[in-house]
């Protein structure tokens, strides 16, 4: 499977989607097309945690103090599903390989993943 969980309005998930080869990709665009449960899980099984696929910079994050609050993972989970700001995006899954987010170490890993093909700028 190769897929990719963005957000067009992201100017980050844009720079990364020119800068790979798509062919064969099925894209999802996360504001237009929910993540679904089953979705989700799959990340979950693939990156080991819902945390790591939660976006503790998103703007509702901030507005809804959750960072004086302890979430578990089904909380991570459940904020996931129901506001996408929350999914840490990109999401790229490559059978079984996942890269989630555009940190500099993550953008590396798909740059090296990619070798030979386009570079990540």
């Amino acid at each position: 499977m190769k897929k990719i969980y963005f957000l067009k309005t992201c100017d980050t998930c844009k720079r990364i989607l020119k800068s790979i080869p798509l062919d064969g990709f099925t894209l999802q665009e996360i504001k237009t097309e929910a993540i679904t449960v089953s979705q989700l899980e799959e990340m979950k099984e693939l990156s080991g945690s819902y945390e790591c696929l939660f976006s503790k910079r998103a703007k509702m994050y901030k507005a809804m103090d959750l960072k004086n609050e302890t979430l578990s993972e089904k909380d991570y989970k459940q904020l996931i599903l129901e506001e996408y700001t929350f999914l840490k995006r990109p999401v790229i899954i490559v059978n079984n390989q996942i890269f989630i987010g555009n940190s500099k170490k993550n953008l590396e890993l798909i740059a090296d993943f990619f070798k030979g093909h386009h570079e990540i700028k």
